[in-house]
This record gives C-alpha cells, sequence and structure tokens, in this order.
C-alpha cells in the first residue's frame, strides 16, 4: 500500500488537504548508501597535490554530487585553467578504485531502510552522477543490485545534478509520477535536481551540514539512513 505525502513537500502534512500517493523512493549513491565522498576527496587531494595544487573543502563540496565533468569544470574554475585536469582526473580514479576495492563502505542502516521500504511496498532506484556500469559493479560488489527496480547513472543523461534529468529519468522508467517520488541525497545539488523535477527531497547530510536554501527546499533532513523510514511512516500517518 503506497503512503502519502503532500504536494511539493516542506510543509507539514494536514488532514484535509490534497495528497498524491508516494509509491518510489529514489537513492543516490555517493555519500548517501557508500560511505565513499571522503575516499573520492582524498583521491582528487593525493592527484592534485602530485601536481602541486591544494584542494580546499569549500572547492570539493561545490562539486559533490555532479558528474565527474561538470566536477572538472569546477575544478579548472577554482584553481585556473592551467590546471592539469585531465591527468588529475585520470589519477583520481586509479587512486579511487584502489580504495573501493574489493568493495566500497556501506552508510550505516541502509539495509534496514532497504527492507523497510520492502515492507511498505515501494519500488526503488538509484539515480547517481556515476556512469551506469559504475554503480552497477558497485552495487553488486555488495549483493544489493538486485534490491532495486531501476538504475540510472550520469552518463544516460544530458545534464546532471542540479538539473532534474537523472531522477526523472528514474521515474520514467519505473513508470511512475515525479510527485509519488521521494529523493534521498547528501549533496545540495541533488536536493535541487530532486526539487526542480517535483519530487519529495529528503536530505542525509554527509560531509555538509544543509544550507539554508537545502532546508528550505527539503521535505525533511534527517541525521541518518534509519531515520527516513520515519519520515516515511511521517507521510502515511496523513492518510485521509
Amino acid at each position: 500500500m503506497p503512503v502519502l505525502a503532500s504536494v511539493g513537500g516542506g510543509a507539514p502534512l494536514e488532514r484535509g488537504r490534497d495528497y498524491v500517493a508516494v509509491t518510489t523512493v529514489i537513492f543516490d549513491m555517493d555519500g548517501l548508501m557508500f560511505d565513499t565522498e571522503r575516499l573520492a576527496r582524498d583521491a582528487w587531494r593525493r592527484a592534485m597535490a602530485e601536481h602541486g595544487y591544494a584542494l580546499d573543502d569549500s572547492v570539493y563540496l561545490a562539486a559533490v554530487g555532479r558528474t565527474v565533468e561538470a566536477a572538472c569544470r569546477v575544478f579548472v574554475d577554482a584553481l585556473g585553467p592551467d590546471l592539469p585536469i585531465e591527468d588529475i582526473e585520470a589519477a583520481k580514479a586509479r587512486y579511487l578504485q584502489e580504495m573501493l576495492t574489493p568493495r566500497p563502505p556501506l552508510k550505516r542502516g541502509l539495509v534496514v531502510l532497504l527492507d523497510g521500504i520492502g515492507d511498505l511496498g515501494l519500488s526503488t532506484a538509484v539515480a547517481s552522477a556515476t556512469a551506469r556500469a559504475e554503480v552497477e559493479r558497485r552495487l553488486s560488489s555488495v549483493d544489493l543490485l538486485e534490491r532495486f527496480d531501476a538504475v540510472v547513472g550520469g552518463d544516460e543523461v544530458a545534464r546532471g545534478k542540479p538539473a532534474p534529468d537523472l531522477f526523472l529519468r528514474a521515474g520514467e522508467r519505473l513508470h511512475v509520477s515525479p510527485a509519488g517520488c521521494v529523493v534521498l541525497e547528501d549533496s545540495e545539488a541533488g536536493i535541487r535536481a530532486a526539487a526542480a523535477a517535483g519530487m519529495i527531497p529528503v536530505m542525509v547530510p554527509d560531509l555538509a551540514e544543509p544550507s539554508p536554501l537545502v532546508r528550505a527546499l527539503a521535505a525533511a533532513v534527517v541525521g541518518s539512513l534509519p531515520e527516513v523510514l520515519g519520515v516515511l511512516q511521517e507521510l502515511g500517518a496523513a492518510r485521509r
């Protein structure tokens, strides 16, 4: 049975308002399901240091949630046009792959959350800025690929986050309305993308606390993945 949510999210649910059935939960991957953002940051820093550059947190956080191409543009804009970004990105990819072998570390409570979502009868998808083949490889390495009804990678859409394309493509593959999708994200770019898609954004912060913009856009901000079940149950409690 689907849970119910107020259209647009963000405001307290009230009886007597119009509600839409929540049918789907869409997951980001890095920083949300896998504890990989710190590893990626370390890989970028190591690669840049080899070329004489330092990567500040403020610059790195501006790239979180974006495709590799978009992240590279962030770094070039911040560090200058002479940045040998192609060489740095290639080295970063090697270092990160080493750190993720044989499998990426799971975020606490992910399996509990997936079990709970299954009990609610909701469909699930992964929509990640990472290329689809790599998303599927990582999910398979931890025996979670079969837990998702659809997977969308950043190489399958024209625009990455904060554009809504990834999440809209996931909804299309599952043949569900955007208004019925809850999106779980750890980054500002992802929350903006979910809101732009007309979906219900829920943030589980990772490296950075939510900005005022994120708090305004998100239907909820929770401290851990298991707490998402409470949000879904709260939405369900608003059923008329």
